[in-house]
């Protein structure tokens, strides 16, 4: 079963991206026809490029109406004590834009009992990724599906563990967006589940998908590891659930863990707070074939999205 968005809803995300990247090839080509003397040509798509990204840009931040889908409830991705950064248990959207289909994703870090984890501002401004203990662990398929995408060739570099190096990231991810959402998402694979909805896994470490095109999958099955690749500040699983294949097009989508939340209940746990992670295993058909599941401890997500309707 395919879940139909609003059409308003849907035409503002995919106007929103492709405006928003309009600007890029637009500028480009405006530079080259100044050096080869065309000043009324170029001076049209500094124009064009310009009007672009007054439209593009606010689109990617908001939605002309909410979204009324259900929240899916899945497996957990990971398993272990891991904390929540950027969820959209906390807010919506969690990452403070819609596009690359990112409203309702979450980035997760692994921070064992009795381990330690680099802090923010200590020591090395760029430290190995070999340093953070959730570099190398194993991701695992959140449900039943099909593999649509996968990259695993970008190398895994060095974190942004101080507020130097974290500009330096700043800078690195404008350049990055140049080419589009991969060089942002790094290594990723990306799912179709049952429902005829996806599941992205970025930042991945390099060499580790264990996963191709075409393959199906199931919950609890070992998909790759986690690493430090595309736009990231340390070693972490950035997860999220979207309308299409491609994040460029995409509307992110409602979503969350069973077991999942704070209390215990199904859902996601807000950020700082940690979700106590046990991937399926040996279990067929996906969560509840990939159908919503009704009211349950989801009500802090759903209050969210009334919140955002009443406003």
């Amino acid at each position: 079963m395919s879940i139909e968005l609003p059409t308003r809803t849907r035409l503002a995300a995919r106007v929103g991206s492709a405006a928003a990247l309009f600007p890029i090839p637009a500028f480009a080509l405006a530079i080259t026809l100044d050096l080869l003397d065309a000043p009324l040509q170029s001076g049209l798509l500094y124009l064009a490029g310009l009007s672009s990204l007054m439209v593009g840009f606010p689109l990617s931040f908001v939605l002309p109406r909410p979204l009324t889908v259900d929240p899916l409830v899945v497996d957990s991705p990971v398993a272990g004590r891991w904390l929540a950064l950027n969820s959209p248990a906390t807010k919506v959207p969690s990452h403070g834009t819609h596009a690359y289909g990112q409203t309702y994703a979450v980035d997760l870090v692994h921070a064992p009992e009795g381990v330690e984890r680099p802090t923010f501002g200590d020591g090395s401004h760029l430290r190995e990724p070999e340093d953070y203990p959730a570099f190398g662990q194993p991701l695992h398929c959140v449900a039943d599906g099909v593999v649509v995408r996968v990259v695993d060739r970008w190398r895994d570099h060095r974190s942004r563990s101080s507020w130097p190096a974290y500009l330096l990231m700043m800078v690195e991810g404008m350049v990055r967006e140049f080419g589009g959402p991969g060089p942002i998402l790094g290594n990723h694979v990306i799912i179709r589940l049952s429902d005829g909805t996806y599941v992205l896994y970025a930042h991945l470490r390099r060499g580790s998908v264990q996963v191709g095109v075409g393959q199906r999958v199931t919950a609890g099955e070992r998909l790759a590891e986690c690493g430090n690749t595309g736009n990231s500040s340390e070693p972490h699983l950035h997860l999220q659930r979207m309308d299409h294949p491609r994040p460029l097009l995409a509307q992110g989508l409602p979503w969350a863990i069973r077991g999942g939340a704070a209390d215990g209940g199904d859902g996601l746990p807000a950020s700082t707070e940690a979700l106590e992670g046990v991937p399926a295993t040996g279990r067929t058909g996906g969560p509840t074939s990939g159908r919503p599941e009704g009211p349950s401890a989801l009500d802090a997500l759903k209050q969210l999205g009334d919140q955002r309707r009443d406003r």
